[in-house]
């Protein structure tokens, strides 16, 4: 019952992890106000809410726009009531080396996806705090602690807010407030950005394998709402293992991706997208690209250390799993 009664905001809710966490908390009856700048997108997830069980309210905002953000809180507390957890989501980016990338790339990225999870944030405390409850989960990355070759807009995006986060968990905490804030760490996830973000790459951007579908995310998602008293969550073995090789050997990480992180994260299996990409216009302005992106051959539907991260076994049997990714890095780099 107090699922049903639940009212969420989504951001990014028209495609990817954003709509597959919409569709999610609909299944248990919640009202959910999705927010995101493409039209056709939204309105494609707003109806999958309905038809899943829930209440749905499309809101085009774009999250690097305070004002938009700010009237999309309150549209969503006047037509559903008090939030109850708020989903931040919502990014965009540019794919390529830093020296490709124009300086206007990299801030447009920024305030997409840092400011924009600052926004939101904010949104959501401006209800919450006067009401001393509520819950605001943070979609992270394995990038928000390890950055990658060709995603230096983004990894810098994740690192800032994995800063801007624990800094307000802080003030939280001193304060002695009942809202909660935690953050998902994601690993790969098969999502329609890797056909429709800003590239200066020669082949089709993809995830690093190996690549989760994305209502593997939005259990995350959801299991964290319910849970939030745990400040951070891992989903995925590349995640933990990604994480804590990063916090034992960082240098070798360093070497290990240079020699390999531009090739696995490139795939002639697809034409490279045509366009501009979405970093200043959607994509789904005016055609739906649903949750899925064009990896459903390769991406797992279940994340078996997911279930262990729950259970409290995650990071031990993760541990064990450190010197064999080292051992393995190794090899790489001396073969």
């Amino acid at each position: 019952m107090a699922h049903k009664q639940q009212t969420v905001v989504v951001t990014g809710a028209s495609a990817g992890i954003g709509r597959a966490t919409a569709r999610a908390f609909a299944a248990r009856g919640a009202r959910v106000a999705l927010l995101a700048r493409g039209r056709a997108g939204l309105d494609a997830a707003a109806a999958e809410v309905r038809e899943a069980g829930g209440q749905a309210l499309p809101l085009v905002t774009d999250m690097a726009e305070w004002e938009q953000v700010r009237e999309a809180a309150r549209r969503a507390e006047e037509e559903f009531g008090p939030v109850d957890v708020w989903v931040n989501n919502a990014f965009t980016s540019a794919f390529g080396k830093f020296t490709d990338l124009a300086p206007d790339e990299f801030l447009q990225t920024t305030r997409s996806t840092y400011i924009g999870y600052v926004h939101g944030t904010r949104a959501a405390l401006d209800q919450m705090l006067p009401r001393d409850r509520g819950v605001i989960v943070q979609v992270g990355s394995a990038l928000a602690y390890r950055g990658i070759p060709l995603q230096s807009a983004y990894c810098g995006a994740k690192h800032a807010i994995q800063g801007f986060t624990e800094s307000l968990r802080c003030e939280l905490l001193h304060d002695k407030s009942h809202v909660r804030v935690t953050i998902v760490q994601m690993p790969a996830v098969n999502t329609p950005q890797f056909s429709w973000l800003r590239t200066h790459l020669p082949q089709h951007a993809q995830p690093v394998p190996p690549i989760y579908q994305p209502e593997v995310a939005a259990g995350a998602v959801l299991h964290a709402a319910d849970h939030p008293r745990r400040r951070e969550y891992w989903v995925g073995t590349s995640t933990a293992l990604t994480l804590m090789a990063n916090a034992v050997v960082p240098g070798l990480l360093d070497r290990y991706l240079a020699r390999t992180g531009f090739d696995s994260q490139q795939t002639d299996a697809f034409p490279p997208p045509g366009g501009e990409g979405n970093l200043y216009e959607p994509a789904d302005g005016t055609k739906d690209y649903g949750a899925h992106g064009v990896f459903d051959e390769q991406a797992h539907a279940v994340a078996p250390q997911w279930w262990a991260s729950r259970h409290g076994l995650g990071r031990v049997a993760v541990a064990a799993g450190v010197a064999a990714a080292v051992s393995y890095g190794v090899r790489r780099l001396t073969s």
